[in-house]
């Protein structure tokens, strides 16, 4: 039986601007859902579709492997699909790349008891036949275990040069040997690798024995097994999640799982993924996968499109309108607009780059905030004002807090607030509102069953987050 374990720390960078670094792309809905058995749908995210297209395969529990940052949001979207409770989330305070977190995982797993095979898979992928996927990961399962280190490749349909290949070699019980592991090419050898019907894509999806990728992994890469060991044996239990040692993690190398191991395994082996694939890895791919109106062009979102065509047009903030563009990539969101030629989207690293230098927070904050008890809006700001929309889940609080440099007006749209301040605790429901003044310490707790929405207007003359000292928490942050 599979263990799958979930690759949930991806940045998700070509895809800004609507991925962030607080919110990136596997925590998005991007792509429609593929089920034999419901409609597509853009509701589930990508990470709530890879959880779901397991569903009528018999495994074990998944396990998720994530940045610390996003254990909430992960959390949360366990929770939407029904799977928090038999899940295990492992967190990383270091990206140490996948190398790494497999071995994590793997670690885990044997802890746990017997020597499962593990089925690795990205958070971030859309495949669209479940049955077809369901099927390969079996055939792979057999092979994992004779021993085999085992990658799931899809046949190329174009030269692509954003993705690395496999040779693939004799065949062997419903797979093949693998001869060697290719980088991403160039266009030239992209278009060799093609012609030559003898190389697959890596799709990244692998499946193993947890034992036999740890003993290839201590093979090839000991100071990465050392590292992975020592952090697993300091693992700590917080709530719903795992903490490795951060201290044993740092002394970790970071490198990808193809380059640790399966390049230079001698038993690597690969099974054709029989499903269509994508790595959802830029606008481009999205354009690919989306549906087309009758100008070839794929929209989302408040938008209006006139003489168009052949053009990606999504917004999540503002109505956006085009007129006579061809071949054209246009994302707006609440902050940030996007708009690049299909053939320059690779460029898109440079303007993160430019974002990065200058510390802008469009790389890094996303519109909506997530945190344990809900999530944010920011509505307005200026000098010494911020407004914003808070959404709190029934039965969930805030930290008891206060802040130093800003005091807060609290206004329910719509819902019940249970407010502390100082030593008195009081209800407001909604259109009503209260204040909190500087430095008097405070909880805002939503007593009810439905949301709690609120506009929270801020002055004061600092208004950043690191503006809270937390006094008690219920999900343990300081």
């Amino acid at each position: 039986m599979l263990l799958p374990v979930i690759m949930a720390g991806g940045a998700g960078t070509r895809l800004w601007p609507l991925s962030r670094q607080q919110l990136p792309k596997q925590f998005l809905p991007l792509t429609p859902q593929a089920s034999t058995s419901q409609q597509s749908t853009l509701q589930q995210t990508l990470l709530q579709q890879t959880i779901q297209r397991l569903d009528g395969l018999e495994t074990h529990p998944p396990m998720v492997v994530c940045h610390e940052d996003h254990r909430f949001i992960v959390a949360e979207q366990l929770q939407q699909c029904g799977r928090l409770d038999d899940s295990h989330i492992i967190l990383e305070a270091l990206s140490k790349s996948t190398s790494a977190s497999i071995a994590l995982a793997a670690f885990t797993a044997l802890e746990k008891g017997g020597d499962p095979t593990l089925a690795v898979l990205s958070a971030d992928h859309y495949l669209d036949d479940t049955a077809g996927f369901h099927k390969s990961l079996q055939h792979a399962e057999a092979l994992a275990e004779q021993g085999y280190l085992v990658a799931l490749g899809v046949k190329p349909g174009y030269a692509e040069t954003g993705y690395g290949y496999m040779h693939i070699g004799k065949g062997i019980a419903n797979g093949f040997k693998v001869e060697t592991f290719k980088e991403k090419p160039d266009h030239a050898t992209a278009t060799a690798y093609l012609a030559s019907g003898d190389y697959w894509w890596n799709t990244g999806i692998f499946v193993f024995k947890a034992s036999r990728y740890l003993e290839e992994l201590e093979r090839f890469q000991p100071e990465i097994f050392a590292a992975c060991a020592q952090a697993h044996h300091d693992t700590t239990k917080d709530m719903d999640f795992l903490r490795p040692s951060a201290t044993a993690l740092a002394q970790c190398p970071s490198v990808s799982v193809d380059y640790a191991v399966m390049e230079l395994t001698q038993h690597a082996a690969a099974v054709l993924l029989d499903s269509a694939w994508s790595d959802v890895g830029s606008w481009e791919a999205l354009w690919k996968l989306g549906k087309k109106d009758h100008a070839n062009n794929v929209q989302n979102g408040d938008v209006v499109l006139l003489d168009s065509k052949n053009s990606y047009v999504s917004s999540s903030g503002p109505l956006v309108a085009t007129l006579g563009i061809d071949n054209v990539v246009v994302v707006a969101t609440d902050d940030a607009v996007l708009v690049s030629r299909r053939d320059h989207l690779q460029d898109v690293k440079s303007v993160i780059d430019v974002l990065h230098q200058a510390g802008r927070s469009e790389l890094v904050k996303p519109s909506h905030v997530y945190r344990p008890w809900g999530y944010y809006r920011v509505l307005n700001t200026g000098e010494r004002f911020q407004v914003k929309q808070i959404t709190v889940k029934p039965g969930k609080s805030l930290s008891l807090q206060r802040h130093h440099h800003r005091s807060e007006h609290w206004v329910v749209v719509s819902g019940t607030a249970e407010v502390t301040l100082e030593e008195e605790t009081f209800f407001i429901s909604e259109n009503e509102s209260t204040y909190i003044p500087l430095a008097k310490v405070h909880r805002l707790k939503n007593p009810g069953i439905i949301d709690l929405e609120l506009i929270e207007t801020q002055s004061g003359s600092y208004l950043g987050e690191d503006d809270i000292e937390r006094l008690s928490d219920d999900y343990g942050r300081r």
